[in-house]
């Protein structure tokens, strides 16, 4: 395709759901409302526990609540271009609100990340100093690291996005997923790609994978305490309390390693396969990670079925 000012300026963008299973979008389409249906409602109810119950006014809430709005900014940032394409059969996407909706997937996905990690320290300050947990995680603590985490993942995108920007692309572009990604952007340039793509690896580098380190580092100090403990029952009631913290990053590292290794060696797979990872990727941690806490935190366990009961009467 040849490339004229005007096409350089408003190219558009075509997204892609599951190539030759179109016939079958309106079935696909239910799973896909109720994996955001449960989303979305379990998130908000996570919050909503968390904020009008002040028992659970503490550091272990305050960093849930982080992970449960982050999820819900995630799940509220694809469900637009997911439902236009499996919903109403709407590809088309302008080339401004791609790069909207690719930076705040990229920011979420690394605010997740970095909150993880910040659990993770929360969880190491509680069992390695117990008696000091509320004085060491005060509440300008808390603000203090939930300011950080987000600015970090603000400033990191923002250059991306802005290197996108200033590239060329053709008058029509495919993409390769039902949401903007920076990656699936790049491959669509017809000008030199290599400053966008460094960048993107370095933004990864200093977020996720940096975040990963850390939280390997976390867990080799969690656990060396806790088998510093003397008593077996304290040593298996202090590794219970993170079960649930090593559930959620799980949930959000494997399905990330799983398309980063599609993308490197997968090039034969279906394209089916690379959507199907991509959504995995997004979507299976928000939909996890309040069951996960709902079933596995007798707090927030409790307190969610106190309110039903509290509902039917």
């Amino acid at each position: 395709m040849s490339v004229c000012n005007s096409s350089a300026l408003y190219p558009r963008f075509l997204l892609t759901g599951l190539s030759g299973l179109e016939s079958r979008y309106s079935l696909i389409s239910i799973p896909i409302f109720l994996i955001y249906a449960t989303s979305i409602s379990g998130n908000i109810t996570i919050l909503f526990i968390i904020r009008t119950e002040p028992s659970l006014h503490q550091p272990m809430y305050y960093f849930l609540s982080m992970l449960a709005f982050t999820d819900l900014g995630l799940s509220t940032t694809t469900l637009p271009t997911m439902f236009s394409v499996f919903w109403f059969h709407v590809q088309e996407i302008s080339f401004n609100a791609c790069l909207v909706q690719m930076y705040f997937i990229h920011v979420f996905s690394i605010i997740e990340s970095a909150v993880l990690l910040a659990m993770a320290f929360d969880r190491f300050v509680a069992i390695r100093e117990p008696l000091r947990y509320v004085a060491i995680l005060t509440n300008g603590v808390i603000i203090g690291i939930g300011l950080a985490i987000a600015g970090r993942a603000l400033a990191l995108v923002f250059p991306a996005s802005f290197l996108l920007k200033r590239l060329q692309y053709h008058p029509v572009n495919i993409l390769s997923y039902p949401f903007c990604l920076h990656q699936d952007l790049i491959k669509t340039t017809v000008s030199s790609r290599r400053v966008s793509s460094i960048y993107g690896l370095m933004v990864v580098i200093c977020s996720m994978g940096l975040d990963s380190v850390l939280l390997l580092l976390s867990y080799s100090l969690i656990l060396g305490t806790v088998l510093s403990i003397a008593s077996k029952t304290e040593r298996v009631k202090a590794l219970n309390t993170c079960i649930s913290h090593i559930c959620a990053v799980l949930t959000f590292y494997t399905p990330m390693i799983g398309l980063s290794m599609i993308r490197r060696y997968g090039q034969n797979a279906s394209p089916i396969v690379h959507v199907l990872m991509a959504n995995v990727y997004l979507l299976v941690p928000p939909v996890m990670n309040p069951i996960v806490y709902s079933v596995k935190t007798k707090q927030i366990r409790d307190r969610i079925l106190r309110k039903f009961k509290q509902q039917k009467v």
